[in-house]
């Protein structure tokens, strides 16, 4: 049954049940918060069996790091949570992402207004910051652990955790068309 939810630009739009769902992750290296949240949110998508109906995937707003592997501390909190970053690589953020992602998630108020610049006009998909889907998260940017220390990479994959939690409940039921009361279609 289509919903109705707000676009980018404010508009109620009637959304029919997806297919698969694509969610891009975004900071701006593509080295820390992003691929972490990548890691997270494909984990959970797996431990509810939702891999063919979601796609999860990362990037950064700079060109600084593609191709790289993420920060050896964010891979290290990760692995310490049981989750394995080890196969992502950097990447940056495409004009043609606009076309594909249903949700582009920024981690920081910085790198959702340059996506915002990025973005097409005729871009109807959830253009938002993550932790904004987290009402019980206390603020609104995933804060760059990458000039501090490995504390920093603990808060954050805490931060995300929480945030991608809600995302998916979020997707689950406005995309997936399940009943959360009910926990099924």
């Amino acid at each position: 049954m289509p919903s109705r939810w707000l676009n980018r630009r404010g508009d109620q739009t009637e959304v029919a049940v997806a297919e698969k769902v694509k969610v891009l992750f975004v900071c701006l290296g593509n080295i820390c918060r992003s691929p972490t949240a990548h890691g997270v949110f494909a984990g959970l998508v797996k431990s509810q069996g939702l891999e063919k109906q979601i796609l999860v995937n990362s990037a950064g707003t700079s060109g600084w790091h593609i191709g790289q592997r993420p920060d050896a501390r964010s891979v290290a909190a990760a692995r310490e949570r049981g989750i394995d970053l080890s196969r992502l690589r950097g990447s940056q953020v495409k004009l043609k992402d606009f076309q594909v992602y249903d949700y582009i998630l920024a981690m920081d108020k910085k790198n959702l207004a340059d996506l915002k610049a990025l973005a097409p006009d005729d871009f109807d998909g959830c253009l938002e910051l993550l932790l904004n889907f987290d009402p019980l998260a206390g603020l609104n940017e995933v804060p760059d652990p990458y000039y501090g220390a490995r504390d920093g990479f603990e808060r954050v994959i805490a931060m995300i955790e929480s945030a991608s939690s809600a995302l998916l409940e979020h997707i689950q039921t406005r995309d997936l068309g399940y009943d959360q009361s009910q926990g099924s279609r």
